[in-house]
């Protein structure tokens, strides 16, 4: 413990004995030597609270919060000086914030819920009462894990729950935070895993079965995550929404019947049962016309059938309900069709340079910002939304380069030709699969497409079932050694890859209609060329490829749901670029003929051409409605949704160089073998 810290802790006795004034002068002192010590500036507003310096006391929260604006006991504090000032309203508002930043502080509910009582607030007063009635009932332990993870001390929350456990193994909300802890760690099938066990040994428990759903939502687990909501919203229609108890007398707060509908329909859309979801979401919109998330889930549902109208239109509802909601209006530039308004762009201008716009709506509407603005040809205006919006953005990415090129360079040295050598006819036999691989915005949606438009081929999405199965085969890499996966597949006797196979092609039977052959577009498979051929060689792959520079500014201009971390900066994204030529130089080397190349480019240039050499290397007859792609009706979920249901045309190949004065960092990543391979200057 260092000095400053020892002397924190004075304050705090002294505080604890009823010598706010010895506490203040202690924390003045500490503060002259290190006026940025913020639990110093914290205890040193504490003890002015209890020296009724109430004004004084706040000028130091706020300098707290301006520091760390997520400090509940901060927030807290203010509310206790509201308190005091008879200032009920600003009290109840710090309250609110405080337990929003951590749910963990039990006195600031009890608090808020005296506040509603006193007012008369039944309602709000019901839902206080039901959060302290849980939160009183939990052990100090996991009283303490909320609070670490309300910190982000995700280390710290994962020792003592995991301690926790040890004792107490099947205690639904301990199994609940470490599933918690587990997802923000993105350790998805840990989170799994714990909350499949959760439910089991919990069944009737709601919230846990909503964690569950929302986790396996997350994997795109959609046919599971449909099974389980499916189940969720019976029991939630049938069955009333009082609170339960579990073994233990934990209390869990009832779920939200429309909440748990919410969940349904975006499974529902997750499995294609997109009527059905269109039907509930627009069922919500109309119970809750002030709830500003409703109206965007059915637009995305509606975008996803074709009704670019009526998703704009519920994208402008949103921003009405909610005027800084970010994701209403990159949305609405998602659309990439929409062209913004000078209000609408006057208003999202204003709300970047606000400093109470938070800081996801801020990132999200930088980029509808660069949107704007590139579509009316400003593009120095539009390169510095594009750049603002990913600045933003890295911050809160896992992307490593260092652990890109481990993965690169695991796949090289396992993946060899004596392993597939060694190793034929291993793996299910099916044809089915066709794979589309590569780098995001790359033009894999328009091959899909075309695909999609042969009477023998159904289109899917971006299937996550091969990344997953790695995931599985990797588990937790041990510090310091070689990563498990692909280690693992020199290693696993030969039956095992035969059951993968068929597990991937039975897991993947409900996002199929009746065609004998499927195609799944998950870019990122591109690592994994080589375990799909382990367990799948008779399927397909097929990289779609388009010029670096385009490509890569593509990427950079947009805001990805989930995933694709690598970027939200040049130089990452060039370099990612480089690694996947690389990797995919070393698949046609020791698979040659198993992967064929497609550059967007000739796609445009021939298109004929092109889908007949598609169609040959699957095996599938020419048929004129590939050719004719545009005209297919389908469900289309990424952000080339409303590009490929036009004719192909050439406006995008060549986009880049409005911007390429400013891609400086972006040519010197790619590194001189692909610029020379690709003519970049």
């Amino acid at each position: 413990m260092s000095e400053t810290e020892a002397r924190v802790r004075e304050a705090q006795r002294l505080l604890g004995e009823g010598a706010p004034d010895a506490a203040a002068g202690l924390m003045e002192e500490v503060l002259a030597g290190e006026p940025d010590h913020l639990e110093a500036r914290y205890a040193l507003a504490v003890a002015r609270r209890h020296q009724h310096r109430w004004p004084q006391a706040l000028d130091t929260l706020g300098a707290v919060l301006e520091a760390r604006p997520g400090f509940g006991r901060a927030h807290q504090e203010v509310g206790y000086n509201y308190i005091a000032l008879r200032n009920l309203d600003r009290a109840g508002a710090a309250f609110e914030r405080a337990v929003a930043a951590d749910p963990a502080l039990v006195n600031s509910w009890r608090c808020l819920a005296k506040l509603h009582h006193d007012a008369g607030d039944t309602e709000r007063l019901a839902a206080v009462n039901d959060q302290l009635a849980f939160l009183e009932t939990l052990p100090p332990e996991l009283l303490a894990v909320v609070s670490y993870l309300s910190e982000d001390r995700l280390p710290d929350a994962e020792r003592l729950c995991k301690r926790f456990l040890q004792s107490n193994r099947t205690h639904v909300e301990g199994m609940r935070l470490l599933a918690e802890i587990a997802t923000r760690n993105r350790a998805y099938d840990e989170a799994e895993f714990v909350l499949e066990s959760c439910v089991e040994f919990h069944p009737e428990h709601r919230n846990a079965r909503l964690q569950y759903v929302n986790v396996l939502m997350r994997m795109q687990r959609f046919a599971r995550a449909h099974e389980q909501a499916e189940r969720l919203l019976r029991e939630v229609e049938t069955g009333g929404m009082a609170a339960t108890a579990d073994g233990r007398g934990v209390l869990q707060r009832p779920a939200d019947e429309d909440n748990v509908r919410a969940l349904y329909a975006a499974a529902c859309a997750g499995v294609g049962r997109n009527a059905e979801a269109i039907e509930t979401f627009g069922g919500l919109v109309r119970r809750h016309p002030d709830n500003h998330l409703y109206p965007v889930s059915l637009a995305h549902v509606l975008k996803a059938e074709g009704d670019i109208d009526g998703a704009i239109e519920l994208y402008r509802q949103a921003y009405a309900i909610k005027p800084d909601h970010g994701d209403a209006f990159w949305s609405l530039a998602n659309t990439k069709s929409h062209e913004f308004a000078d209000e609408e762009i006057r208003r999202m201008e204003a709300l970047v340079a606000d400093g109470a716009t938070g800081e996801n709506d801020r990132i999200q509407i930088c980029f509808a910002l660069g949107d704007a603005w590139e579509r009316r040809r400003d593009y120095e205006r539009s390169f510095e939304f594009y750049r603002q919006g990913n600045a933003l953005k890295r911050p809160s990415t896992y992307h490593s380069p260092e652990h890109l090129q481990v993965r690169v360079d695991g796949q090289v040295e396992v993946c060899t030709e004596e392993l597939f050598e060694r190793r034929p006819g291993i793996g299910c036999d099916a044809p089915d699969p066709i794979f589309v691989v590569g780098m995001p915005r790359a033009g894999s949606t328009l091959i899909e497409q075309i695909l999609s438009s042969h009477s023998a081929v159904d289109g899917t999405m971006e299937l996550h079932n091969v990344l997953n199965l790695a995931k599985r085969l990797r588990g937790r890499d041990a510090p310091g050694e070689a990563p498990r996966y692909p280690r693992i597949l020199a290693e696993l006797e030969d039956d095992y890859f035969r059951r993968f196979g068929e597990q991937f092609i039975e897991d993947t039977r409900a996002y199929r209609g009746a065609a004998p052959f499927f195609v799944d577009k998950m870019p990122n498979n591109f690592f994994h060329v080589g375990l799909i051929r382990l367990i799948l060689p008779n399927a397909k792959v097929i990289d779609a490829r388009r010029h670096p520079m385009a490509c890569c500014f593509s990427g950079y201009k947009q805001l990805f749901g989930e995933g694709q971390e690598f970027s939200y900066g040049l130089p990452e994204i060039g370099n990612y670029y480089r690694r996947y030529v690389g990797l995919m130089d070393h698949w046609d080397r020791v698979l040659p003929g198993f992967v064929l190349r497609v550059d967007h480019e000739e796609v445009v240039d021939d298109l004929e051409g092109q889908v007949r050499r598609i169609l040959g290397f699957c095996g599938l007859p020419f048929e004129q409605a590939c050719v004719d792609y545009h005209r297919t009706e389908r469900s289309i979920r990424t952000p080339s949704s409303e590009q490929v249901r036009q004719p192909i045309y050439r406006s995008g190949l060549e986009q880049w160089r409005h911007y390429e004065r400013w891609l400086g960092p972006l040519k010197e990543a790619l590194g001189p073998e692909v610029r020379e391979r690709y003519g970049v200057a």
